[in-house]
């Protein structure tokens, strides 16, 4: 069993380094992750300039690109043998709702799924930070799960685990993904000299996030799993859209 770890903090976080230890007792492990961090990278890919990559230590790779093209590289060229399996995360920080258009956490799984490979997206939802080894653990049971019983192809697992010790956890559900409202205003600043710049503004607020969502799963000390997959086409809307097209003049 192979196994490629990613994420979007940088190979250097706290989360990818625990996630990668802990999994060494079941898989080869590799580490192929971002030089620094590419929070909000989402899907993007380098097309523009050669991508480079420097290796920190035995099997542990950093790049100066975004997570998909650290998934790219390492899949289709970076190393000798294909993984079984492509684990995003532990990104330090929830990827709730529609969090998953922007994250580079995400992102990264959905390039192993791309190429093929079962991908699971792991984060750790708080901004302290102090329970990684929950996440970890939680990572450990999922993976040794789909080891013997392996997801349809198309999905990916979207994992979101409260930060607290696992015996505080309440439960494991699967859930589907909560929406915010609209994100929160640019903020305008000067830089030193003087130039206005603007810095993106915080994420909105919860507004889907009832019982069933990923969000009140947290919110309520459960794990949540929401599994995805990369189809943006609105199938129930298709008829109709047939239907306003024959009326186009």
């Amino acid at each position: 069993m192979r196994i490629l770890i990613s994420n979007d903090d940088g190979y250097q976080a706290q989360g990818i380094r625990l996630l990668a230890d802990s999994l060494k007792e079941l898989a080869e492990v590799t580490v192929v992750a971002p030089d620094r961090n590419c929070s909000g990278a989402s899907n993007s890919l380098t097309l523009e300039r050669p991508l480079r990559v420097e290796q920190a230590e035995p099997n542990v790779y950093f790049v100066n690109g975004t997570p998909a093209d650290c998934v790219h590289l390492a899949i289709t060229g970076l190393l000798d043998d294909e993984p079984d399996m492509v684990i995003s995360g532990v990104n330090h920080g929830a990827n709730l709702g529609d969090d998953v258009l922007y994250s580079g956490t995400v992102a990264a799984a959905m390039e192993g799924r791309f190429l093929g490979l079962a991908a699971i997206a792991v984060s750790l939802a708080g901004e302290r930070g102090r329970h990684f080894e929950t996440a970890v653990t939680i990572t450990q049971r999922l993976v040794r799960h789909m080891l013997q019983n392996p997801l349809p192809r198309e999905t990916i697992l979207n994992i979101n685990v409260p930060d607290c010790p696992i015996e505080e956890l309440t439960g494991i559900q699967t859930t589907r993904l909560g929406c915010r409202h609209k994100a929160e205003p640019v903020l305008p600043a000067r830089d030193p000299k003087n130039r206005l710049i603007y810095w993106v503004g915080p994420a909105g607020p919860e507004q889907d996030a009832g019982e069933g969502t990923d969000f009140y799963a947290v919110r309520n000390g459960r794990v949540s799993v929401s599994p995805i997959k990369v189809d943006f086409t609105d199938h129930g809307a298709l008829q109709p859209i047939e239907s306003w097209l024959d009326r186009l003049e």
